[in-house]
């Protein structure tokens, strides 16, 4: 790609204002998902003032935010957490150790439900061993008895 390609490109990314329907093709996000956070005041838009119309304009900081939000939830946050943090950004308290405590509570909470998931997956296998060890159906029609066992214990 030539300069001046990348540098149009640059210019058309970050113009002064854009609609929603710009934001999305932007951000790959809906507009349901942009109305979403902007009710749960992620995202704070105000309308236009003029006398044509009532549309809502959004600016380079709105797409920066709406990008922070998108890559925060593929970290796996949550909107909660991401409103805290987004807080923490806009009073400018979004320091260094701030924020390497939030990466290490979110990795040790990541690091937590990857063993629950490890145990959860040995006790299915477990239980699958079992029943293929114990096995007796004398048909197909039969259940298993260790699905008939699962039964009476949950009754």
């Amino acid at each position: 790609m030539e300069y001046s390609q990348r540098s149009n490109k640059f210019v058309t990314l970050f113009k002064k204002s854009m609609l929603i329907g710009e934001l999305t093709k932007k951000t790959g996000l809906s507009r349901d998902t942009i109305r979403f956070y902007e009710k749960k005041g992620l995202l704070k838009v105000e309308r236009t003032s003029s006398e044509f119309n009532n549309y809502k304009e959004y600016t380079p900081k709105h797409l920066q935010r709406l990008l922070l939000i998108k890559k925060a939830k593929r970290f796996g946050f949550t909107l909660n957490e991401i409103a805290d943090l987004l807080e923490k950004i806009d009073e400018n308290g979004a320091n260094c150790s701030m924020l390497r405590k939030v990466i290490d509570d979110k990795i040790e909470d990541i690091n937590r439900q990857i063993q629950e998931l490890q145990d959860f997956k040995a006790s299915i296998l477990s239980e699958v061993q079992v029943a293929q060890t114990n096995c007796t159906a004398s048909n197909e029609i039969d259940n298993c008895e260790q699905v008939n066992k699962i039964n009476k214990v949950l009754i």
